[in-house]
């Protein structure tokens, strides 16, 4: 007797997996059985839906391009946000405001970076991520010609806050929040061929224009039933086939067929009715009360507010002021360091990875989140080191290269720390990511707010040291 259930020409080859949770949250059996799709030598998790509609079962081009646009989108925030460091001085001026008064162009809009999450996470789990991706691109868009065109300090403090919360869409896009602390240095740059801080606003509302352009066409709704797809027509998992009863009996897995890119192009999306919008907000800061979340913020947060905040704010003082003598145009250049730092750490990427793999191994193919930790002892001495060296340089006015040295030691350890850290909160929390991503948001930005706000006045009344 043959069971028919469906059958579709031309099928795409759908990823198999045995991988399952355990009891202990965190907990993972990556045990591969024959037939399945593994990664390093282990079963793949999650488990996807038999559906060529799953994200997880989307052809690696498809992800590829969505990743080089979210990866984009998140560098174009971040270089917008910390970026127009070195017109501190000038705003200063233009306005005739102080310094300090200056730095919170860039303050206040971090902080609205992260809690633009507090409204768009409960919102895309609402009425799904392609359209609050392409809002948060227009609100971003918008923030950025406001303030290319503002002529008050609270004009462009709004204009600021509009296109930080905008992009906070992608708040937690780890690689390209630390390529985007090089946007000071482009800023130095067009500074020292003496263009206009509002060129700078300028230069970025084009290209994010053209992203919006290439995200509405390659960027797909994401937002996937896949526990209800999975009660009917299973999981990804490999078939045994009982070749005995193969002569009377077979099984064929229903596979319904993918979309058309003119489907995928709809603005709009489904409205998921039972996800909670007001509770998914409220229930974030219960992670706040979870310590290895807490810690995960914590790290974000200081290395976030050194990076992005105290050096870039302390930095351009300094290396203008005897004995340095420094031009303004130039004092952006800390962000070769910046770069230095992180692209030096990224060869070390598949570090947590593979040890985590190694381990496992080891563990009879049971994954536990802890296991990826170890490979963060190198940046927990590394880091700290960093800060005393940039710390020393400047309370003492030693060589410039101080200055470097140390941000690039801090910033080397702390792309471990963005990348690393965050991985083991979500192998240690699967169930409510979402709201865990929304507490991280806000409290990584809250503290880096905290540690940029004011600065000043205390550097410049107790010293950096």
């Amino acid at each position: 007797m043959a069971t028919k259930l469906g059958h579709h020409d031309a099928i795409p080859h759908l990823v198999h997996s045995h991988a399952h949770e355990e009891d202990i949250p965190g907990t993972v059996n990556l045990r591969a059985v024959e037939g399945d799709d593994t990664g390093y030598g282990q079963a793949l998790f999650p488990v996807p839906a038999v559906d060529p509609n799953d994200p997880l079962q989307w052809p690696k081009y498809k992800k590829n391009m969505i990743l080089v646009v979210c990866a984009l989108y998140s560098f174009l925030g971040n270089a917008a946000l910390v970026g127009p460091s070195p017109y501190i001085t000038i705003w200063a001026e233009e306005f005739g405001i102080s310094a300090t008064s200056s730095s919170n162009l860039i303050s206040y809009p971090n902080l609205a970076y992260g809690f633009g999450a507090l409204l768009l996470v409960p919102l895309y789990l609402k009425i799904g991520r392609r359209p609050v991706m392409l809002l948060s691109m227009i609100a971003f868009c918008a923030g950025l010609i406001g303030a290319s065109r503002c002529n008050t300090f609270a004009g462009l403090m709004g204009a600021r806050v509009i296109h930080a919360f905008g992009s906070g869409a992608l708040a937690d896009f780890l690689v390209c929040l630390c390529l985007g602390a090089t946007g000071p240095l482009y800023a130095g740059y067009m500074l020292a061929g003496g263009y206009s801080w509002r060129l700078y606003f300028y230069v970025i509302f084009a290209f994010a224009c053209v992203l919006f352009i290439v995200a509405f066409v390659f960027v797909e709704e994401s937002m996937y039933n896949r526990e209800g797809m999975m009660a009917i027509l299973g999981a990804a998992v490999s078939r045994d086939v009982d070749h005995e009863k193969s002569s009377s009996t077979t099984h064929e897995i229903v596979t319904p067929p993918r979309r058309s890119f003119v489907a995928t192009m709809k603005p709009w999306s489904t409205i998921n009715r039972d996800a909670p919008f007001f509770m998914t907000a409220i229930r974030s800061f219960t992670y706040f009360l979870v310590p290895c979340v807490f810690w995960v913020i914590a790290t974000y947060g200081i290395y976030i507010g050194l990076g992005a905040l105290t050096f870039n704010y302390t930095f351009p003082i300094k290396i203008v002021a005897p004995p340095y003598n420094w031009s303004e145009q130039n004092s952006g250049l800390i962000a070769v360091a910046n770069a230095c730092g992180y692209f030096l750490a990224i060869p070390f990427t598949t570090t947590s990875d593979r040890l985590a793999a190694h381990t496992t191994k080891k563990n009879n193919g049971i994954r536990e989140s802890e296991m990826r930790l170890p490979v963060l002892l190198p940046a927990m001495l590394v880091a700290p080191a960093g800060l005393i060296v940039y710390g020393l340089t400047a309370q003492r006015n030693l060589h410039w290269f101080g200055y470097f040295a140390g941000v690039a030691m801090v910033n080397w350890g702390a792309y471990f720390y963005f990348t690393f850290s965050l991985a083991y909160a979500v192998d240690s929390y699967t169930a409510n990511l979402s709201e865990m991503l929304i507490a991280m948001n806000l409290g990584k930005q809250a503290i880096s707010f905290g540690m940029g706000l004011e600065l000043l006045t205390w550097v410049l009344s107790v010293g950096v040291a």
